[in-house]
């Protein structure tokens, strides 16, 4: 049996009941605990706004390995489907009818895929089955036709949105505790529905972007790669959500952001069945530094000591100085190539520079500071080391990139065989990716004597020609293509 845990944003609705109803910062400082059963969240805080606390609730616990409704998959398909919509849209399934001459509900509340009122008991579970998370308010949008009163109109869509408890009609209230009490006995349901491959792919690329994975000359050799595995490879450089259907893999090589065109593109394409590098579930583990910090921290990877706050406050940055000194390094969660990374020398400038950080972001990411002359990389495949760099810090600066005025300077670089790493390395990295998943990634890891500390796991690691395949040339491209390939044959033709 799994223990529940209920976070909520408030606790009013919860008062005459035996429901254990705990705050998001109860379960941030308290959870997880040693030794503790397996446990699922029912993460009621309200999750429309991006990095919220409901938000930061799901993520964190998927870092704690903790079965969460819902899931960071499904905030996202709901908040971020569309910048050109309010709500994530459904057609209306054909199945469901409505008398033309009869007005529609204005809304209409789904609680754990259950509406209050039958006749929309179906529609809801539709709902639930695309988008599975606690409380979910929709509006039936019928198309306008010239049709006679007495027709069933079929043809719409259903605006989707997640909402908190506290957001429910108090007409609704009793009824919804009752729910929620039922689906703490429940049995979770997942759903995943996969198209067969056609062994089509689309290497998505953006010429503009200063920092792209790879050079124009490395996506080349991706494409020569590919075919010796019987994939079609096209380099593109937009493509659109109606657009995926024609591949049967896609290959991103843009960097990513889940706030962002390439992770709803990801997201697309898992949902018509491709093989995606690099997939949503790595986009939103590796992008954001909360989930990787409370990861590491659960799965025992080495790390710098770290804090997670959520204050400002001189108390909490005197105890930051007392735990971690100086000085220390403070990261949004979701950084890349070095921005958004700032170093503190003394209390005045932490608590400046928290301040304005937390404007941003309901959670920052404090470390120690270790100082390396420079940056281990290594490139992981399905679980295991394929490529390995030394990255040099840039002139004059602690980073491996320094911006300045608009531009980007970096350090310099050594590619080695993977076999002429330190065991240490090798090990820390292949345990820094389980925690992600089985994609491309690259783990930056620092060494000072024989200790270890893995900084993060990249998604979309940068392979360039020259460089990451300095070792093992053409073979480096024809090892992530034959990853490809055997994904594909294990979906099926």
């Amino acid at each position: 049996m799994h223990k529940t845990l209920i976070v909520a944003d408030t606790f009013g609705l919860f008062a005459d009941t035996s429901l254990d109803v705990i705050s998001f910062d109860d379960y941030l400082a308290n959870f997880p605990k040693k030794n503790e059963p397996k446990t699922r969240v029912i993460n009621l805080c309200d999750t429309q706004k991006y990095l919220s606390k409901g938000y930061y609730c799901s993520l964190l616990a998927q870092a704690r390995k903790h079965q969460v409704l819902p899931s960071l998959k499904t905030i996202n398909d709901l908040s971020l489907s569309d910048a050109t919509v309010s709500a994530a849209r459904l057609s209306l399934p054909s199945w469901f009818v409505w008398p033309a001459a009869k007005a529609v509900p204005a809304e209409i509340y789904v609680l754990f895929g259950q509406a209050k009122d039958q006749q929309f008991s179906r529609l809801a579970d539709y709902a639930y089955r695309h988008f599975p998370t606690p409380v979910l308010k929709i509006r039936i949008v019928l198309a306008a036709a010239d049709v006679p009163d007495t027709t069933q109109v079929t043809v719409g869509v259903m605006e989707c949105v997640s909402c908190g408890f506290e957001a429910l009609p108090e007409s609704l209230h009793e009824w919804a505790v009752g729910r929620l009490q039922d689906f703490t006995e429940t049995q979770w349901r997942e759903q995943t529905q996969l198209k067969k491959a056609r062994w089509d792919m689309a290497i998505l690329t953006d010429p503009t972007e200063p920092n792209a994975p790879s050079d124009p000359k490395a996506l080349k050799h991706f494409v020569k790669a590919a075919a010796k595995v019987g994939i079609n490879a096209q380099i593109v450089t937009s493509l659109g959500p109606d657009e995926v259907a024609h591949y049967d893999a896609l290959f991103i090589r843009q960097t990513t952001a889940i706030d962002h065109p390439t992770y709803r593109l990801a997201r697309s394409a898992e949902r018509e069945g491709l093989v995606v590098i690099d997939d949503t579930q790595s986009i939103i583990r590796c992008c954001n530094k909360v989930f990787l910090h409370d990861a590491f921290n659960y799965q025992h990877v080495p790390a710098p000591k770290s804090r997670l706050v959520a204050s400002a406050s001189p108390a909490q940055c005197n105890s930051l100085i007392q735990e971690l000194g100086l000085p220390l390094v403070l990261k949004l969660p979701e950084s890349a190539f070095s921005l958004g990374v700032y170093k503190v020398e003394d209390a005045a400038t932490l608590q400046q520079k928290l301040t304005v950080m937390l404007e941003a972001s309901a959670l920052v990411l404090v470390q120690e500071y270790i100082y390396t002359d420079f940056d281990w990389r290594i490139g992981m495949l399905g679980g295991k080391p394929i490529y390995a760099c030394k990255y040099f810090m840039a002139r004059d600066h602690w980073q491996i990139y320094h911006h300045k005025d608009g531009e980007a300077d970096s350090g310099d670089f050594v590619t080695m065989a993977t076999f002429e790493v330190p065991k240490a390395v090798l090990q820390a990295a292949t345990k820094a990716a389980k925690v992600v998943g089985t994609g491309l990634y690259g783990v930056d890891i620092k060494q000072r004597g024989e200790a270890v500390f893995v900084i993060e796991v990249n998604d979309n690691p940068s392979i360039d020609s020259g460089i990451e395949d300095a070792y093992l040339g053409s073979a480096l491209y024809e090892l992530i293509m034959q990853e490809f390939a055997e994904r594909l044959e294990r979906r099926g033709r």
